[in-house]
């Protein structure tokens, strides 16, 4: 049997050439096929360089669009810590690499079995050659209230309220959200480290300058807008009254940012409001036991502070404020500087006899 042969053309880094080839076989042909398309990406990529003064002004105008600005994931706010920890979010990413542009995303999954998946996440500066890549494992397990509709579960562990979570098998659909959402929390973690740094920070800058903006300009609107939007996920009003400590009526325009920057987190998959709640429970009892003034440094402390009091160069109270900037002081130890009376200077007696001058020492003399 004859092997057929054909012209080939292809289209290359030195050119275009054409030579005479076999009969492709399926194998070969997607092989073709796929150093056909990187190598056409980085033609195009040389051929139309990104001028970055273009991309910042069109990323810039993009992050002053309230629409965008106000976008949940934008910009986030993880509940870690006393203040959170804030950072540019998915839809940022997707946004500032298309105005970039010439930037190859790719995802391929290397490994699945019965209990997981992994997809290799790379993301490719095609000017600069750069590549960022990243696994992510997904499980193929989500967590309910209750177990399968057969009565199977795979495990159980009691929350934090007190109730039992179950893990069971994920359907499709739960798959499908639940690799979408780690594939795309990737490609922002490696988007991040090609967009340049002062692009980052001014897009950011602008961003929160627009939320607080929006906020200041109409506060009714903006909370009933982030009440409703925590509504959707099921979390209701009094929930947010639990965590700001005050009624939602009196939220400032920076609370209302800081709410929706949460709201960013938990819609993305990055926190739960059970975990926000957590968080905010540890960070207002934690501090407070840290900050009780030492009864031992209160000891040593206070004969400074009592000759302080008795002289007249402080009185109590404004001790104790300049004392609680490092650490609160107990009733008990208030109570004791306040005692402290100011001793007034002994009157000389009357039977005293006044020292001579020295005009009447020389004259003795």
């Amino acid at each position: 049997m004859e092997t057929q042969n054909a012209l080939a053309v292809q289209q290359s880094f030195g050119g275009q050439t054409t030579e005479l080839a076999p009969t492709e076989t399926a194998s070969s042909a997607v092989a073709a096929q796929a150093k056909a398309m990187v190598e056409s990406r980085y033609i195009m990529a040389m051929r139309n360089p990104r001028n970055l003064d273009q991309v910042r002004q069109d990323l810039l105008k993009e992050c002053r669009r309230p629409a965008f600005a106000n976008n949940k994931s934008a910009y986030y706010n993880k509940p870690i810590g006393r203040d959170g920890v804030q950072g540019l979010g998915i839809r940022f990413v997707e946004v500032a690499l298309r105005c970039m542009k010439n930037v190859l995303i790719e995802t391929t999954m290397v490994f699945e079995d019965a209990g997981k998946e992994v997809h290799r996440v790379c993301v490719t500066d095609l000017e600069s050659n750069v590549t960022y890549p990243l696994d992510v494992r997904v499980s193929k397990t989500v967590e309910r209230s209750k177990p399968a509709d057969d009565g199977t579960y795979i495990s159980v562990r009691r929350n934090s309220k007190g109730y039992d979570v179950y893990t069971i098998p994920a359907n499709d659909d739960d798959l499908l959200n639940k690799r979408g959402a780690l594939i795309s929390k990737a490609v922002r973690t490696l988007g991040l480290r090609i967009i340049p740094g002062d692009l980052q920070d001014e897009a950011e800058s602008i961003i929160k300058q627009v939320r607080t903006d929006d906020a200041a300009r109409d506060p009714n609107a903006a909370r009933k807008q982030i009440i409703d939007a925590f509504g959707d996920i099921g979390v209701k009003a009094s929930d947010l009254t639990d965590y700001l400590g005050h009624s939602l009526e009196t939220c400032s325009p920076t609370e209302i940012v800081n709410l929706r920057g949460l709201f960013g987190a938990i819609k993305d998959g990055e926190a739960t409001w059970a975990t926000v709640m957590d968080n905010k429970r540890a960070t207002v009892t934690e501090p407070e036991a840290v900050k009780t003034y030492p009864e031992d440094k209160f000891e040593s402390q206070l004969p400074q502070w009592a000759a302080l009091i008795q002289s007249g160069k402080k009185n109590a109270d404004r001790i104790i404020s300049q004392a609680e900037v490092v650490a609160k002081l107990t009733d008990e130890q208030k109570a004791t500087l306040r005692a402290i009376t100011i001793q007034k200077p002994e009157e000389p007696q009357a039977n005293q006899t006044t020292e001579p001058s020295i005009g009447n020492l020389s004259a003795t003399n």
